[in-house]
């Protein structure tokens, strides 16, 4: 895939992970999310998606998602996780909304709660309880996430961090919140790499993906 980024280990277990808006496959690696896995020794192979040139969750990026990576995956791997920093949390967040199933497992760093058109709405008709969609709504991704988020269905493991001084905080404790059974990490921090690096090297020592 053009852009993308491997590690391969020959496990049974591949994350798709998927960078935040602008952010290129290599800079994942220079922060030392691949190192993380091999210092550790475990059974995880990892594919980072180049997202740069597709629309914010968007068809494009959807379609190439799970048609040009997650299914090839499913014949090749055991388990496939999904996991997503910032934009590309939302992105993790709006495939399952769309398909649910189609994942082992989902690891969300800082996901990015939406636009503040979508956060707003929301706030204004009273929180996501309250909140009916319309259907013109829901043509948007992110409001279908949203609207997922009010029952979501999911029995996966699901891996929630953020940083408690991200200036998105408040939004993905309404996101987590909605999430029965997830685990949680929410150091201090904001939305960078400092906080991101923690998250992983939490994630991955809890055993998921044994050596």
């Amino acid at each position: 895939m053009d852009g993308a980024l491997h590690l391969h280990r020959g496990a049974s277990t591949l994350m798709v992970l998927l960078p935040g808006a602008q952010m290129r496959p290599q800079e994942i690696v220079d922060a030392g999310l691949f190192d993380a896995v091999r210092q550790r020794g475990l059974a995880l192979d990892l594919l980072v998606m180049d997202l740069r040139h597709e629309a914010a969750c968007g068809h494009s990026a959807m379609d190439r998602l799970e048609n040009g990576v997650l299914a090839p995956a499913r014949e090749r791997y055991q388990r496939v996780w999904l996991g997503g920093i910032s934009l590309g949390g939302l992105l993790a967040l709006c495939h399952q909304a769309e398909s649910a199933g189609r994942v082992d497992g989902l690891c969300l760093l800082s996901p990015y709660p939406g636009s503040r058109i979508t956060t707003n709405t929301i706030a204004r008709a009273g929180g996501l309880d309250a909140w009916q969609p319309s259907n013109e709504q829901l043509e948007d991704p992110e409001f279908r996430a949203w609207r997922w988020l009010k029952k979501p269905e999911i029995d996966v493991p699901v891996y929630f961090g953020y940083g408690l001084q991200d200036r998105f905080a408040d939004g993905m404790h309404q996101m987590a919140g909605r999430l029965p059974g997830a685990t949680t990490c929410t150091p201090a921090g904001g939305h960078d790499w400092p906080v991101w690096r923690a998250l992983w090297a939490d994630f991955l020592d809890r055993s998921h993906f044994p050596a």
